[in-house]
């Protein structure tokens, strides 16, 4: 009754002031989904859209009196169609994208509408995140895509000094907080937008994804009012890069002048991957929700790595330097190196994979360069998976230039274990001390354990194919008399 109530004094043309108490009612109500079935009628939706100026067509924002109201208005529906599928489903009969579009549009360049234009684009981000069609519809019929970067370029004040390069000011003021949260919510509207746009097909849609990656570039450069809005903002922006095709990502480097920074690799202004870098340590060094907070930028790290030769030289500088001191295992330390080397064994299988193929990618794609950072144990999963664990490379191609190993490592080369991929001092050989008898005594107990485990099916005996899978013991062994045989024969 009393959202019934407030919507009826709404309809009429009430004072301000009023006007805004009732909205701040009915968006305290519409958090609970129980009492939201008055509120999601089409009359009752369009009432608060007229309010939001929504269905005002062309007219432009003009009175600094009536914010207030539109951005309690737009806050009304962020609540509603959030706690409502018949809401959503009316956002899409009234065609409430376009008018959100529409609205965006007019924000451009006015003063005093940071709210508006915030809740306009968290209602965008809403309705892209829960209803696909209207995904769709923002991406193919409102140019969504444009609209939203043209949103995100404005909160960020970004100004241009070529084309994809933007100024880079290192005394620029932190962004406000209401830019911080501008800036955001394009970014969460923007990755809905672009999900599954991985394949570029148009010089145009290229040209579209190149201009959104400088942006981001200059986000990642950019810092907010404080550190958790500075985490929040990157945590977003490197969330979208994600969705850029990997083809565009050049332009996150770009020639550097003499006073731009002191962060360069091959010429090469280096900032935007340092922050990435920077992200990532602290992401582990966070120690949890490594699947939500951790995969996207060890995923954006390995594209990049995987598909631009400067980016992946120069982190592979930063996270696999030559090695010179192997007297510990490389899990063990505080390096990045050792903390990407411990996630290859984490519990969770996602994370797992992509720190192994994150040192995979930038070791080349080379078994023995892999091992020689990682130990075998660390790195046996991954190799299983790739179907090399008898060595050799992964299917990429990558130029030839070799690492050039360390005077220390060379030295200590023939003295590390394979395995734990760390110099051990030679153990005492238990055996040289046995008698022949013995010796086959111990050799028939273990054969008679292995058996035991093998027949009660705690234990499955595996064995390496030549292709380097894994396989049943009995299998891998048939094959390899088999190629065996026929090499002979052909001999």
């Amino acid at each position: 009754k009393l959202c019934e109530g407030i919507l009826n004094i709404l309809e009429k043309d009430t004072e301000t002031s009023c006007q805004v108490a009732c909205l701040e009612a009915l968006r305290i109500l519409s958090r609970d989904k129980k009492v939201l079935v008055p509120v999601t009628t089409k009359r009752n939706m369009q009432i608060l859209m007229r309010l939001a100026k929504l269905d005002t067509g062309e007219d432009p924002l003009e009175r600094v009196s009536e914010f207030p109201v539109i951005v309690e208005a737009l806050k009304c529906l962020c609540n509603v169609i959030f706690n409502s599928a018949v809401a959503q489903k009316l956002s899409l009969e009234l065609n409430l994208a376009a008018m959100l579009c529409n609205l965006l549009e007019k924000c451009k360049d006015q003063q005093f509408v940071d709210d508006i234009k915030c809740f306009d684009l968290r209602l965008l981000f809403l309705l892209s995140l829960l209803h696909t069609d209207i995904r769709s519809q923002l991406r193919q019929e409102l140019q969504g895509v444009q609209v939203l970067t043209q949103a995100l370029e404005s909160s960020l004040n970004v100004r241009w000094t070529e084309e994809y390069k933007a100024v880079e000011d290192h005394d620029r003021p932190p962004l406000s907080l209401q830019e911080t949260d501008c800036a955001v919510e394009a970014l969460k509207a923007l990755f809905n937008v672009t999900l599954d746009s991985w394949n570029v097909h148009s010089k145009n849609e290229s040209h579209q994804f190149r201009y959104m990656a400088a942006i981001l570039r200059h986000c990642l450069l950019t810092t907010g009012p404080t550190e958790d809005k500075t985490e929040e903002l990157h945590s977003n922006a490197i969330n979208l890069l994600s969705n850029v095709p990997v083809s565009c990502l050049d332009v996150l480097i770009s020639p550097s002048s003499q006073e731009e920074t002191d962060i360069k690799y091959n010429g090469m202004n280096m900032r935007a991957i340092q922050i990435l870098l920077d992200f990532m340590e602290k992401r582990i060094d966070k120690g949890s929700s490594y699947r939500e907070g951790l995969t996207p930028v060890l995923s954006l790290l390995t594209e990049c790595c995987r598909t631009h030769r400067n980016i992946r030289k120069f982190i592979k500088a930063q996270v696999l330097p030559p090695l010179r001191d192997v007297s510990n295992r490389p899990e063990v330390g505080t390096t990045v190196r050792n903390k990407l080397v411990r996630l290859m064994t984490h519990v969770d299988l996602g994370v797992k994979q992509i720190a192994a193929e994150f040192l995979f990618v930038l070791c080349k794609e080379r078994v023995d360069s892999l091992l020689k950072y990682t130990g075998y144990g660390n790195a046996a999963g991954l190799l299983a998976a790739r179907g090399l664990l008898a060595g050799g490379r992964g299917d990429h191609w990558y130029s030839d230039d070799e690492d050039t190993d360390t005077e220390e490592y060379k030295s200590a080369k023939p003295n590390i274990n394979l395995i734990t991929g760390h110099l051990e001092e030679p153990m005492p050989n238990p055996m040289d001390e046995m008698t022949e008898e013995q010796k086959e005594y111990e050799a028939m107990k273990l054969v008679n354990m292995f058996d035991k485990l093998s027949r009660d099916e705690v234990i499955k005996p595996m064995g390496v194919r030549p292709d380097g899978t894994m396989a049943p013991l009995e299998e891998a062994v048939s094959q390899y008399h088999t190629n065996k045989q026929d090499s002979s024969e052909s001999d």
